[in-house]
């Protein structure tokens, strides 16, 4: 993990026991709030989650012979945004994704900037909130390479993606630093399509497929997410759906 240490990571979260819990706090300091019944159900799971993930293990990893034939591309699926689709016409030639908020360095990256970078090659299980998995071959840069890249501020604990399509969700540095959380440009061992999120989409190998966004737009790290929105956290979030989807 470049340049960003162990200690580091488990400062971004503080949500690794039950200790906040018990204590009637919150379990993620500036992190998304839900009241009620579904609000404790969900901090219950992610205490869980964060416990049994403690070491920061991997999610499986399969043999590029175990990619399924088929798999699905849901939601939106050629962004009707006139910024987009005149970039996919140059063939992504003039994209950028601009990485700002507390770095350092905020950089707007290309395409051929994020492929120069070290790759990581990963074969899943995406699991669907909707009831369907599907094996695929994922290639693209680190999260936590690119951050380091721009320097990520100490104040730092959450970072906030944007796609192109409108949608929005955050992630606290114990899953933005994962190994496994990837930029990915590739699938399956050819160029992203742009079905699945072309030119470059995000990989969160220990959540449900909703959090790996599509059509990435921009990053930002910030210091709380509880002033975003509603304070959920995220759009899935202000739609009923859980923020942490740890699986």
């Amino acid at each position: 993990m470049p340049d960003i240490s162990r200690r580091r990571l488990l400062l971004g979260s503080s949500a690794l026991g039950l200790g906040p819990l018990l204590g009637g706090c919150e379990l993620i300091e500036g992190g998304p709030s839900r009241a009620g019944l579904y609000g404790l159900s969900d901090t219950l799971t992610l205490a869980t989650q964060r416990f049994l993930l403690r070491d920061q293990p991997l999610a499986r990893e399969f043999s590029p012979e175990a990619i399924s034939k088929i798999f699905p591309a849901i939601n939106t699926t050629d962004p009707d945004n006139p910024d987009y689709r005149r970039s996919k016409e140059a063939g992504f030639s003039d994209w950028r994704l601009p990485v700002s908020g507390l770095v350092e360095r905020p950089t707007a990256f290309s395409l051929a900037e994020l492929k120069a970078m070290p790759a990581r090659t990963q074969v899943t299980l995406h699991s669907c909130e909707q009831g369907w998995s599907a094996i695929g071959g994922w290639t693209g840069v680190p999260l936590a390479h690119v951050l380091a890249s721009c320097g990520l501020k100490r104040e730092a604990r959450f970072v906030v993606i944007r796609t192109v399509d409108g949608w929005w969700d955050s992630y606290d540095l114990f899953d933005a630093l994962h190994p496994q959380t990837i930029l990915a440009y590739g699938m399956n061992g050819g160029d992203l399509p742009v079905a699945h999120g072309a030119p470059v989409r995000l990989r969160v190998e220990r959540q449900l497929g909703y959090k790996s966004l599509k059509y990435l737009a921009s990053i930002e790290a910030i210091d709380r997410i509880s002033g975003l929105g509603q304070g959920r956290g995220s759009m899935v979030s202000e739609l009923g759906f859980a923020w942490y989807a740890g699986i």
